[in-house]
């Protein structure tokens, strides 16, 4: 809290949308050219747009400055960008060409110019945090019961699940980071005008390319040749550069803190080394054995998933780094469950990798249980693998497959906005499917009414 306090000081509450009263004779309203039953637009309507706006809105301390974006508009392009699994690029040129879109962010007039610029919605993004972002989610599950996608007695039965969050990051290779690690470096010192006494700019490469060749021949005495001759070429760069250091200012030297840090890990990291480092730009990035035989490992970090049982809803998602064991973290997740719906969970559905849990205030039934199994939990205990699809649908369809936010906040950030999209496809599709229930419903009543024999030839086959 206090890093977002420190960096909204500057700016004013976010604008507040006024309606106008007035039609416009040269424009025509939205909500005149649009279909009132589209299902982005009852979905607009049971959106409690006001909370977000005195959630968000009461963080801004200060009456200086320019005032900051709408929320509304903020947080409809984040629900419409993990909605559609877009880029922030993508949804900000979507907006313009798309009027039910403009009408779900609060638009009462076609507008032909881009609402903001797309690196906006990152800095609301690093100010609202992994709190803020809930709040997306939180607004979800009300809508969900709102449009009655859900039930409220489906709070009460969850089942929880974990899987891998890939980050945007290149397969890591030795020779690879080794390689990448000694380009850091020089280029550094170039931009700050060290004389280095060799940079490697031609060997490097090509040693880098050998030990891929060689790796993928087997060669693997060759490989590993190559790839201690990349340490030695580091190490020297390195070395080069902490000789020459102190007859700089400390804030040159700060420069390079990080890069001879990395440069230092990669020298020292075996094999067998814990804690290694997979990724210069991301080094939060954890490497996860899922013992899948197409993906062995999986480079990110691990998140928790919670669902209703009957639905599938998504009521709980964080990220869980550290790599920890999945019955440890049961109890966070049950406890932003209770923190999300504000109902306490009275059963809770796992896996066998739940065992040794250790829960005690909620029943925590695990698949393949025997004892204590009735005949309406063992029902709910098959409904546990319905689970997997749902994480496939927020890998496929949402951006589940691949974080691109930077750092251990992107990754507890996007997970949290992943399930928010996941659970407005779902809304989206109970309105879609209610109002082809009502249409569908009419038409018959019609027909049974002996209308005319014509619209009955017609329409009979519906």
């Amino acid at each position: 809290m206090g890093y977002y306090l420190a960096n909204t000081q500057s700016k004013m509450k976010p604008k507040s949308h006024k309606k106008i009263a007035q039609n416009d004779l040269f424009r025509m309203r939205l909500d005149n050219m649009l279909d009132r039953n589209h299902e982005l637009i009852k979905l607009s309507k049971l959106i409690d747009w006001d909370s977000l706006d005195a959630e968000w809105g009461a963080l801004f301390l200060s009456n200086k400055g320019a005032p900051a974006i709408r929320t509304r508009l903020i947080a409809g392009l984040h629900y419409l960008k993990h909605l559609h699994d877009l880029s922030d690029e993508a949804v900000v040129r979507g907006w313009v060409e798309n009027p039910y879109w403009q009408y779900f962010c609060g638009e009462e007039y076609f507008q032909h110019k881009v609402p903001l610029h797309p690196t906006s919605m990152t800095k609301w993004r690093n100010r609202l945090g992994e709190a803020g972002s809930e709040k997306l989610l939180i607004e979800t599950i009300k809508t969900g019961l709102k449009s009655k996608t859900i039930k409220p007695g489906s709070l009460k039965k969850v089942t929880v699940d974990t899987t891998v969050q890939e980050k945007h990051a290149a397969f890591p290779t030795d020779s690879k980071l080794l390689n990448k690690a000694r380009e850091n470096l020089v280029k550094l010192a170039n931009q700050q005008g060290f004389k280095l006494r060799q940079n490697y700019n031609r060997k490097g490469p090509q040693y880098a390319l050998m030990a891929g060749r060689y790796a993928h021949a087997k060669q693997f005495k060759r490989m590993r040749k190559m790839n201690k001759a990349l340490k030695t070429r580091l190490g020297r760069v390195a070395r080069d550069i902490e000789r020459q250091l102190p007859d700089y200012t400390h804030a040159v030297q700060a420069l390079f803190d990080t890069a001879l840090e990395q440069a230092k890990q990669l020298i020292a990291q075996e094999q067998n080394s814990k804690n290694k480092l997979y990724s210069l730009h991301a080094p939060e990035v954890e490497c996860i054995s899922k013992g899948k035989a197409h993906k062995p490992y999986e480079f990110g970090v691990k998140v928790s998933v919670a669902v209703t049982n009957k639905e599938g809803f998504v009521i709980g998602a964080q990220s869980c780094p550290g790599r920890p064991y999945d019955g440890h973290t049961l109890k966070e997740q049950l406890q932003q469950v209770k923190k999300l719906t504000a109902v306490e969970p009275e059963q809770c559905f796992v896996d066998r990798g739940y065992r040794g849990h250790g829960i005690k205030d909620t029943k925590v039934f695990i698949s393949g249980q025997k004892r204590g199994v009735s005949r309406s939990i063992k029902k709910a205990l098959k409904r546990r693998s319905a689970v997997e699809p749902e994480i496939g649908h927020m890998k496929n369809d949402g951006r589940l497959d691949r974080c691109y936010l930077k750092g251990a906040v992107g990754d507890a950030i996007n997970i949290v906005m992943v399930a928010a999209g996941h659970n407005l496809r779902k809304i989206l599709n109970k309105l879609r499917l209610l109002w082809l229930k009502i249409s569908s419903s009419l038409i018959r009543n019609f027909i049974t009414l002996g209308k005319p024999t014509r619209l009955n030839q017609e329409i009979l086959p519906i």
